[in-house]
């Protein structure tokens, strides 16, 4: 897969996010959610192979924090390693602007998705009660940090 290449999303993007997000999660964001987020100026970036979107992530800054409010990978595609490539290029992404450390929910259901989270540093800060939609009510969330570290800390 050498000719992977980040790439801002764009609202021409929305439709092939919208099939993966609809392909991949029982709740998932609107295609009108994605378009917010890149009209609002969140930092928003699909992962191509020549014309086949891999994946996908939408970060929110919070004056000198970020929030990791979506990260992707299509069905297909999972467990090869790419939803690790998008969140180190969104780690990277945050520490060049600066940011103090990233924020991120996840469901305590999604262990594949806590597994990567722990093993790049995130740690447990709390959990948000009946957070999710879930097929028999909420769900809740287990809010997770990484502090970075910055010259002079």
């Amino acid at each position: 897969m050498a000719k992977m290449q980040f790439r801002a999303m764009s609202e021409t993007d929305v439709g092939a996010v919208s099939l993966i997000e609809q392909q991949i999660y029982e709740f998932p964001w609107s295609p009108q959610n994605f378009i917010d987020s890149i009209r609002a100026g969140y930092e928003a970036h699909c992962l191509w192979h020549d014309y086949s979107l891999l994946g996908y992530l939408v970060v929110m800054r919070v004056v000198d924090e970020c929030h990791l409010l979506n990260l992707s990978v299509r069905a297909d595609m999972q467990g090869k390693g790419l939803g690790k490539r998008l969140l180190q290029w969104a780690i990277d992404w945050a520490q060049s602007c600066h940011m103090k450390g990233m924020l991120l929910e996840v469901r305590p259901s999604n262990t594949g998705a806590q597994r990567l989270y722990e093993t790049t540093g995130f740690k447990l800060m709390g959990v948000r009660k009946h957070y999710y939609p879930a097929a028999q009510g909420r769900e809740d969330a287990l809010v997770l940090f990484k502090p970075f570290h910055t010259q002079g800390e």
